[in-house]
């Protein structure tokens, strides 16, 4: 069962990892300083609420639980290994505004979080074809 986990960033800038899916039951969560962090906690209340189920004798197949993460915004933004200069020219969107948006100080409009996701899109389908001489 493929299951979608959200990676965000947290109000102390730190990131939280969870499910979203209702129909699981239950909502898996990890938190961490890093997105490696996040993960691993995430991984271990997996196995957590797995203990829970064989405890209770309730059956639940979470050896068939397979994750996709996806990013928020502004943790894309934080764990992308582009500068912002990069993605400025990219998306399109001014260094500074990009800058709020990693900080916590603002967050990005949802034409923003489009813009963000076209550019960055578009730059990995032009690398993907780039052939280095």
């Amino acid at each position: 069962m493929k299951v979608r986990a959200i990676i965000e960033t947290g109000k102390n800038l730190d990131y939280d990892i969870y499910t979203d899916d209702n129909s699981l039951g239950f909502m898996l969560l990890g938190q961490g300083n890093t997105i490696e962090e996040a993960k691993s906690a995430f991984l271990k209340s997996k196995e957590e609420m797995k203990a829970v189920y064989e405890e209770a004798g309730e059956s639940f197949d979470f050896d068939s639980l397979e994750f996709e993460y996806v990013f928020d915004t502004i943790s894309f933004l934080k764990y992308s290994p582009f500068t912002l200069t990069g993605l400025s020219k990219a998306t399109g969107i001014n260094c500074k505004q990009l800058s709020h948006y990693v900080t916590g100080y603002r967050k990005p409009s949802p034409k923003t979080i489009q813009r963000i996701q076209t550019g960055v899109t578009k730059f990995a389908e032009t690398m993907s074809h780039a052939v280095l001489v």
